[in-house]
């Protein structure tokens, strides 16, 4: 039942969240002037618009749910698909979560921190405590969860609105100054465009949402692609747009010793309706939060009842008919990423991560045009796409390693090569000794909880 607007809305709504509040500070630390920062978010936003493109010919191809997780599989088998599902459980969607619980807690504490940064036990307090309430609200109630959805996506597209045409009317005064010389002083480095490239995608992350509800669109083939051609270029549109209004109240340098971007601009620009910026942000950050967990919840499910982790986590609530257990695993996990970590190194682990499974799964695309070519392509892309975004995924991947390795990449790696051990251990072998443990642990965590397993569909 979704057509092509709702579509359009639907990849907007997605992808615009916390991140154009939080990245541009770190965008414009790592290339250090105007020019090359506008230049940036432009190129993220062709990225996750070829990138879509080719994610639109998976979905069509293989219309089945679960994102990557059957792409690979048919590409590649089981183990790939099995590693992407235990970094997605354990690394990209649990740091996800607590990135934007940070952003949120970092927006609704600057208020009452004027002209300092708010402590860093602060901070970490609000974001957890945001992790359980929305936690709890999606553990209790779908419908909760979905109206809590509608209601903060209102809330992100007013303070959108707000920043762009604040920002017009700015320009149309006159204020361009620190748009002179704009590529001047800028520090350019292999290593620092790709972090810079890293925190402008975790703004765009979200751009392949769509692939997980192609069987709900009204005429797949045709407003599959439309939306992505239209959603995307007016996500990046609007995050230029936002990032040229901050620039025309604050240079380079009090961008980047502002707390909160979007609470500095309302401070310059609002005052004294100011007080509106960092209340519609924490909406919007709460927003991606609860839609993130939303899915994620849904994926620790799924994950669950494929075999490929504990039998509980696959469960549903009798009363409430949530996939409660999953909800609270994932809110568990997202609370002790918070703990020792801050923005920034975050979304650098994310980021890497994330792009070894898109870069996996569009070759999977490359590798099914010669070994799967009696499979009905609805939609077909160039091969020039999957090819130039495959190569962008190896340099992000690479790049930062070799100019400037840092030990979290590495555990980053060992952690998805540890899947292969489990997978091994648990998957393949089937071993017996951790049921005999798991089995009072579950029968116990059902009365806790009062979940039963979902009842069989038969498809």
């Amino acid at each position: 039942q979704v057509g092509l607007i709702s579509g359009i809305c639907m990849i907007v709504g997605t992808i615009i969240g916390s991140g154009i509040f939080v990245s541009p500070k770190s965008v414009l630390a790592n290339v250090g002037a105007v020019g090359p920062c506008l230049t940036i978010w432009a190129a993220c936003g062709i990225l996750a618009t070829l990138g879509a493109l080719c994610f639109a010919e998976l979905g069509t191809m293989i219309t089945k749910s679960g994102g990557e997780y059957p792409y690979l599989m048919e590409a590649f088998g089981p183990i790939p698909a099995f590693l992407f599902s235990w970094t997605s459980l354990l690394v990209t969607k649990p740091s996800s979560f607590a990135i934007i619980c940070l952003s949120f807690a970092e927006y609704a504490s600057a208020p009452f921190y004027p002209g300092c940064d708010p402590p860093q036990v602060v901070i970490k307090c609000l974001a957890a405590a945001a992790i359980v309430v929305i936690t709890i609200v999606n553990s209790l109630s779908v419908k909760l969860g979905s109206y809590l959805q509608n209601f903060l996506t209102a809330a992100k597209m007013i303070i959108v609105t707000i920043i762009i045409v604040s920002g017009i009317v700015l320009l149309a005064q006159g204020k361009t100054e620190n748009f002179k010389d704009s590529f001047k002083d800028s520090t350019m480095s292999v290593s620092s465009i790709i972090l810079a490239f890293y925190n402008g995608l975790w703004a765009y992350d979200g751009w392949n949402q769509l692939n997980y509800i192609t069987e709900e669109l009204k005429n797949p083939y045709r407003n599959l692609p439309l939306s992505i051609i239209i959603g995307i270029p007016l996500v990046t549109v609007c995050y230029v747009l936002i990032n040229i209004s901050y620039f025309t109240v604050m240079t380079s340098t009090e961008l980047l010793q502002s707390q909160a971007v979007a609470v500095t601009f309302g401070d310059r620009v609002l005052y004294p309706a100011s007080w509106i910026v960092p209340l519609f942000v924490a909406f919007s950050t709460l927003g991606s939060a609860n839609g993130t967990c939303f899915t994620a919840g849904r994926l620790v499910y799924v994950a669950g009842r494929e075999g490929h982790m504990l039998k509980v986590l696959s469960y549903i609530s009798v009363k409430r008919l949530t996939p409660a257990p999953a909800i609270m695993f994932y809110g568990a996990i997202a609370i002790i990423y918070i703990i020792p970590g801050d923005i920034n190194t975050l979304i650098n682990y994310f980021s890497f991560a994330v792009w070894i499974f898109y870069g996996l799964t569009v070759l999977a695309l490359i590798v099914m045009r010669f070994t799967r070519k009696g499979l009905k392509r609805p939609i077909r892309v160039p091969i020039i796409i999957p090819v130039i975004v495959t190569l962008v995924s190896v340099l992000l991947v690479l790049a930062p390693i070799i100019s400037a390795p840092e030990l979290a990449y590495l555990y980053c790696v060992l952690f998805i090569l540890s899947g292969l051990i489990v997978y091994v251990l648990f998957v393949h072998f089937k071993f017996n000794w951790p049921q005999k443990i798991s089995k009072p642990i579950t029968m116990h965590l059902q009365m806790l909880l009062e979940v039963v397993p979902a009842e069989d569909v038969t498809e």
